[in-house]
């Protein structure tokens, strides 16, 4: 969720979710210990961070000085698990929302007001979390796509079936300037906005998995100098490493939290 609320206008980016439409716009972590997950991902990512205006439980991770990523320490609270999630662009919340029910998904969160916009968090028929936003963006798309968030993907049981779902909540393969363009190459699905793969969804997640690991679910992939450094300063801080290889890790935070290290510039 945007746990933001006052959009930036630095650089020429877009900073309205209509021009980005179905476009992954954010990624935010709901944990237990907000001070535990701000030395963790600052040790392992270098991340440093601003209070958020929603509250003492709420941060904002900086990149190079650039809003990447929101934290909110609520995951106890509200009983949520504790986890990634991508929120993607939409010109109306409360229209994303009705969709998604339409079609078997389901409305966890919201619509909700944060101004400058609105936000929902949903799962889809498959039972993978996403969220929605509708309004200003808090930083401009490119600067935030350029900062850290390299690529998320889909990990689920159809990706076909998938496509068809998100296409149809998310306006995907409009013919509208702006709006995600979807491709099928090979077995996945890979997902272009403004002429940049931003995600594919691929098959083979299983819906009663009872390793969360291989049930579906949205992976969040961070773009980072050194694999290996990551991977070794998350099992220093308290975190794991699930898979390692030279271009990418496969991590989990010391809540629990599951999310990648990446040195591609995309997946």
């Amino acid at each position: 969720m945007n746990h933001d609320t006052k959009p930036s206008r630095r650089g020429t980016g877009v900073v309205s979710t209509h021009a980005v439409c179905g476009a992954p716009c954010w990624v935010s972590l709901t944990s237990r210990d907000l001070q535990a997950t701000q030395d963790f991902y600052q040790a392992v990512l270098g991340w440093q961070w601003r209070r958020a205006r929603l509250g003492d439980r709420f941060r904002i991770a900086l990149v190079d000085g650039a809003p990447i990523a929101g934290i909110a320490a609520v995951a106890s609270m509200w009983q949520m698990a504790v986890a990634w999630t991508p929120y993607f662009a939409v010109p109306s919340a409360d229209d994303a929302v009705a969709r998604v029910q339409e079609r078997g998904g389901t409305a966890a969160v919201g619509p909700i007001s944060l101004p400058p916009g609105r936000a929902a968090l949903l799962a889809d028929r498959d039972g993978a979390t996403f969220g929605v936003w509708e309004g200003e963006l808090f930083t401009d798309w490119e600067t935030w796509r350029k900062a850290s968030p390299a690529f998320i993907r889909l990990h689920t049981r159809d990706a076909f079936d998938a496509a068809i779902f998100y296409g149809e909540v998310l306006d995907w393969a409009r013919e509208r300037p702006g709006c995600v363009e979807v491709r099928y190459e090979g077995d996945e699905v890979v997902l272009r906005s403004h002429g940049q793969i931003v995600a594919r969804i691929e098959s083979g997640a299983l819906e009663s998995a009872p390793d969360p690991t291989i049930r579906p679910h949205w992976q969040i992939h961070f773009r980072v100098a050194d694999v290996a450094a990551c991977a070794r300063a998350a099992e220093q801080h308290g975190g794991s490493v699930l898979r390692e290889d030279a271009e990418e890790a496969v991590l989990r935070d010391a809540d629990g939290a599951q999310f990648t290290v990446t040195s591609r510039r995309e997946v």
